[in-house]
């Protein structure tokens, strides 16, 4: 199932459109690796892991091939000063989460979700490596791709910007470090492999769905608390943003709430435009392509005589979809070349391009024999 972790589980429900199942026959259920945690919650034990500290780092932050582990002291020492717990607040409504500093003046990185419950009138705060706490502001969010900014009232003087890495770089097999606050735990290390790339993970939230698109896929242990906390290669590297995991129900249908191994970071090179951007302007940016559609199911379009696709709800006035000729009634069949079975391929198609960008999309006219094809440029929010 889809929880937020530090709620309470609830009876497993299908996992959502587009999650691809890891374990054949086992579904596995998704999980915001932030959530809320409550202070009950702190009482796992925690066991130190001595990392190995011999190995060599290349220039793109990757350790020695034969290497298996960063070296996780050093890492440690220069990253977790750039590092915080995040607490979020609104009535009593709370959860905790994590950030890093990357801009000058108290700018921090963090997943949307963290911070969401303060949003519309909550309190946050931040606490820093050495113990400190400092009030902040949301700055800007990005429900869509579930990224956010805060700035600290105290501008995080004294505290380093963390370093920027290439998530075009990160190998499979590549070792790598997270680092954040577990269960509110600040300042945990955990290390791992990259172990796979450019995975879609569609994560439900409070009202919208969070769009991990092409996130690293990690076994770094990552566990609530971990969400908006940073994944960095071997030269300490911001290459992720950490953002959800994924577990295996129980025997009653239950998720369990802790890392099985699968945890998943949303590429710097995606996040880190979009901060810019918020941190700007205080909205993400993203295009639109002014049309409104929704999934045609296999079983209404049997009915009904026509292909699956996705129907065009409406059209806005002058955007982008009228533009490239497309009506209300339209069927659209493709998506850039690829079958439209999802709703979602518009979101991600506007989530991964700018304005002036392009979309080729096939599509079926009413009372027409033959589909048409057209090419809609991307617009301004």
């Amino acid at each position: 199932m889809v929880q937020a972790d530090g709620e309470m589980p609830e009876p497993a429900a299908t996992p959502p459109t587009g999650w691809r199942r890891f374990v054949p026959g086992r579904p596995l259920a998704l999980a915001i690796a932030a959530g809320l945690v409550v202070g009950a919650l702190i009482t796992a034990l925690i066991f130190v892991i001595a990392q190995r500290d011999d190995s060599t780092v290349d220039a793109a932050g990757n350790a020695d091939p034969g290497t298996a582990m960063c070296p996780a002291i050093p890492v440690a020492n220069q990253v977790l000063p750039s590092i915080v717990t995040i607490a979020a607040s609104r009535g009593a409504a709370a959860g905790t989460g994590s950030g890093q500093i990357i801009k000058d003046g108290g700018y921090i990185l963090t997943n949307d979700h963290v911070i969401s419950v303060a949003a519309g009138g909550g309190t946050v705060s931040v606490l820093y490596s050495d113990g400190h706490r400092s009030d902040a502001v949301i700055v800007g969010r990005d429900p869509s791709t579930d990224l956010a900014v805060l700035k600290a009232a105290d501008s995080a003087k004294g505290f380093p910007v963390i370093g920027f890495g290439s998530s075009a770089s990160v190998q499979v097999g590549q070792p790598v470090v997270a680092l954040g606050a577990p269960l509110g735990l600040a300042s945990t290390v955990t290390s791992g492999i990259v172990s796979a790339l450019d995975r879609y993970v569609p994560v439900p939230g409070d009202g919208v769905t969070h769009h991990l698109i092409g996130a690293i896929q990690t076994d770094a242990a990552i566990n609530p608390g971990n969400s908006g906390g940073a994944l960095v290669n071997c030269a300490g590297q911001l290459v992720g943003v950490n953002a959800a995991i994924a577990t295996v129900p129980n025997e009653a249908g239950v998720s369990g709430g802790g890392s099985v191994g699968l945890g998943f970071a949303i590429p710097i090179d995606l996040a880190k435009p979009i901060s810019d951007e918020l941190i700007r302007t205080g909205e993400p940016g993203h295009p639109t392509t002014g049309l409104q559609v929704q999934e045609i199911p296999p079983s209404v379009a049997e009915a009904a005589g026509t292909p699956t696709g996705l129907f065009v709800l409406a059209v806005d006035a002058g955007g982008p979809g009228e533009k490239a000729g497309l009506k209300a009634g339209d069927i659209i069949t493709k998506v850039d070349n690829a079958p439209a079975v999802s709703s979602e391929q518009i979101v991600v198609a506007t989530l991964t391009r700018k304005v002036g960008d392009t979309i080729e999309l096939t599509y079926l006219r009413p009372g027409t024999a033959a589909p048409a094809t057209t090419t809609l440029t991307l617009g301004a929010p």
